[in-house]
């Protein structure tokens, strides 16, 4: 069963809306090569509000993609692309469904 989590909600700079969504469409390719990540998405909530949930079945998966590459872009173009500093936040699944 997936057991954690994080989340994190992004607000774009005025005229970055477009590269914000670029990067997160781009993170897929980049997510599919961590084994241990049992979900992704990257979202958009409105005009210029985005998102990142992602879960994992242990504490191993979570802090690898923790230290994964769409993390540190994450953070390396948050200065450029976003309002704030992304803040992560850890999360604990109650239950899932999942395909199989």
């Amino acid at each position: 069963m997936t057991q954690l989590a994080l989340y994190v909600q992004l607000e774009a700079k005025p005229g970055k809306e477009h590269e914000v969504a670029a990067f997160l469409s781009g993170a897929q390719r980049m997510v599919e090569a961590e084994p241990d990540t049992t979900a992704w998405f990257a979202m958009k909530m409105g005009p210029r509000t985005f998102g990142i949930f992602d879960a994992f079945t242990n504490e191993r998966g979570r802090e690898a993609h923790l230290h994964g590459k769409v993390a540190e872009q994450l953070m390396a173009k948050a200065p450029q692309l976003f309002v704030k500093t992304p803040e992560i936040q850890r999360i604990e699944i109650l239950a899932d469904k999942l395909p199989h």
